[in-house]
């Protein structure tokens, strides 16, 4: 078996595919019309009641009960991207984790959770460049030296 995708239920296809290649820079793989699906393995459908049989009015805004999670090397940059967005329903300001990484949750124009945090080997040359051990690193991430090493090496 094979994973491909997470689809999400949208209810214009034309603005949620514009969002997502606007805003993260997708770039579309196949397009049929009520479905398509980005490079990377996410999926939008318009009118998934059609296409699973669950009735419309129980397809749900805002369920809260999960997120996309995409990383960023430039978060800065794209929280600057973002801010020329205030259309865009945030969840509340940038938080920073107990493990270092800086991360920001808003809605797509459908009700759906993103969080975009700072890519995680950002994280670690943050820390690093400002004096941090590999050993406070890994003491400050709770993750092993081998792990933060992989990380980097990728």
């Amino acid at each position: 078996m094979k994973y491909t995708c997470a689809l999400l239920a949208v209810a214009d296809i034309r603005r949620s595919r514009q969002f997502y290649e606007q805003l993260f820079g997708l770039e579309v793989f196949q397009d049929y019309g009520r479905n398509l699906q980005f490079r990377g393995g996410l999926a939008l459908q318009q009118d998934f009641d059609w296409l699973t049989g669950i009735e419309k009015e129980k397809v749900l805004q805002k369920p809260n009960n999960m997120e996309l999670a995409f990383e960023e090397s430039d978060f800065d940059g794209f929280l600057e991207k973002l801010a020329q967005h205030p259309e865009i329903d945030r969840l509340g300001d940038v938080i920073e984790h107990s493990w270092g990484q800086r991360v920001i949750r808003f809605y797509d124009p459908d009700g759906h959770l993103i969080e975009v945090g700072e890519d995680m080997k950002m994280v670690v040359r943050r820390f690093l460049g400002n004096g941090m051990t590999m050993e406070e690193v890994s003491a400050r991430m709770d993750v092993s030296i081998e792990d933060l090493q992989r990380l980097l090496d990728a």
